[in-house]
């Protein structure tokens, strides 16, 4: 028979894993929309931790985040990439990619940052994106892109690159 402290201690002792959720938008050129945060280095998506001790979903946090971080409350389209990220000094991370669609001029005259973490935003070209995301994010929304040109279907990365 198990009772609940035997439970308890089995789930205490399970791995961990983080998990994080973000939204991919475009402009009608399709420049894609990046936020500089001020806690670390590098450009990212608006979106951030999905806070599952709440029983928040990836999809509820990627619309939450992007709320507060932008102002925008948008329902989040398709899935676009899942992503199992490595970390070092930290649990791997499952990073969700939704599409955020394309933003037009009214919607993104109404962004407002979130000024605790963020300093600025801007409209960033395809080409340009590897200079702006660091690691495996660069691939992720790479790729992500790849899965909107296509039309269909969910990429599964590893570490931002493809598998399967």
């Amino acid at each position: 028979m198990t009772t609940d402290n035997d439970y308890a201690a089995y789930i205490a002792g399970l791995p961990r894993v983080l998990a994080g959720a973000a939204m991919l938008f475009r402009d009608a050129e399709g420049q894609v929309l990046l936020v500089e945060p001020n806690y670390r280095e590098g450009w990212a998506l608006p979106g951030g931790t999905v806070e599952s001790d709440t029983a928040e979903t990836p999809r509820r946090a990627a619309r939450r985040e992007t709320l507060e971080e932008i102002g925008l409350d948008v329902e989040p389209g398709r899935l676009l990439a899942v992503d199992w990220v490595h970390g070092a000094a930290r649990p791997p991370i499952v990073a969700y990619l939704y599409d955020g669609g394309v933003l037009d001029e009214k919607a993104l005259d109404s962004i407002r940052l979130q000024e605790e973490e963020l300093l600025s935003w801007r409209l960033v070209p395809r080409e340009d994106l590897p200079g702006h995301l660091l690691g495996a994010l660069s691939h992720r929304v790479m790729t992500s892109l790849d899965v909107l040109a296509e039309g269909h279907g969910t990429a599964e990365l590893e570490n931002g690159h493809r598998v399967g």
